[in-house]
């Protein structure tokens, strides 16, 4: 394994982890004691994208993550969100068992997993998967956010801190009264 400092072809392995999409290895170079980080992952059949136009397509984790990130830009999301969603839909599409997806399925994976995620990046996505015609069907597909069947879907979802701030403000006060 190569330094990325110095080139050195030699290094040592400190730590290893399985991680969920491989192994992550940190690892010190022998020369400049420089340390930095490897991933290993199983090298799998390649899977091909099959486009709507029939074009066909080598699927790139690094452009399904760009396009999660372009959904989700400027969100509230956990430090490595995206990077799950990636890992997740990855190992979903292998689990397929097929050498060629369309397009379809994958954006669905997509589109499903953002829903939960977060309501605005899945509108966005949508926006730009579902192409939608007109205003009314944009609108017809907001409005199906804020029923309430949407809401018991999202019930099994943890709760923003924000949700918590007058409670926990409460529970402050409460704290701070039987300490004075």
């Amino acid at each position: 394994m190569h330094c990325p400092f110095c080139g050195h072809n030699e290094s040592r392995v400190i730590d290893s982890r399985e991680s969920t999409d491989g192994v992550r290895r940190r690892r010190e170079c022998i020369r400049c004691e420089l340390r930095f980080t490897t991933y290993e992952r199983v090298n799998s059949m390649p899977l091909m994208i099959a486009k709507r136009d029939g074009r066909r397509e080598a699927f790139s984790r690094d452009k399904l993550a760009r396009s999660l990130q372009t959904a989700c830009a400027k969100r509230p999301l956990e430090v490595g969100a995206i990077s799950k969603l990636v890992v997740d839909i990855e190992n979903e599409l292998h689990k397929l068992s097929k050498a060629e997806i369309e397009a379809r399925v994958l954006g669905e994976m997509c589109v499903e997993r953002l829903k939960i995620l977060d309501r605005v990046a899945y509108i966005r996505f949508a926006s730009v998967y579902r192409d939608f015609k007109d205003v009314d069907s944009f609108t017809k597909e907001v409005e199906a956010l804020t029923h309430p069947e949407f809401e018991n879907e999202t019930k099994s979802q943890l709760r923003l801190i924000e949700d918590d701030v007058p409670r926990l403000a409460e529970r402050n006060r409460r704290r701070m009264a039987k300490q004075s």
